[in-house]
């Protein structure tokens, strides 16, 4: 990594679930851009709650109920969500699971 960029070359290892835990770690931060990966064991859960930013949820391996608004469906490695500001969401691992999640701080607000 430099000054003028951020690269991981493999996010997987970047982070470990712990038993019976949820662990994160922000990978970069700016007025912009909040990166942050995390990890989720089977059966642990964020509940539901809203950003004040739009946000985007990528699911890089496990399995997790995901509900966003009043949709609810299951994540698996690949599945990608992008939410607006102020829209209510929640995740519940089904299997250890390990989400990026992009916090788009400098984006103007939808009409």
């Amino acid at each position: 990594m430099s000054d003028l960029h951020t690269a991981f070359s493999n996010l997987t290892n970047e982070i470990q679930i712990q038993d019976d835990g949820t662990i994160s770690k922000t990978l970069c931060q700016d007025s912009h851009l909040k990166v942050v990966l995390f990890g989720f064991d089977t059966g642990q859960e964020l509940s539901e709650h809203t950003a004040s930013v739009p946000a985007i949820m990528h699911f890089i391996d496990g399995e997790a109920e995901v509900t966003v608004g009043n949709e609810r469906s299951v994540a698996s490695a690949n599945s990608f969500y992008r939410m607006d500001a102020n829209v209510p969401h929640s995740i519940t691992a089904t299997k250890p699971t390990k989400m990026l999640l992009l916090l788009l701080k400098a984006a103007k607000p939808t009409d």
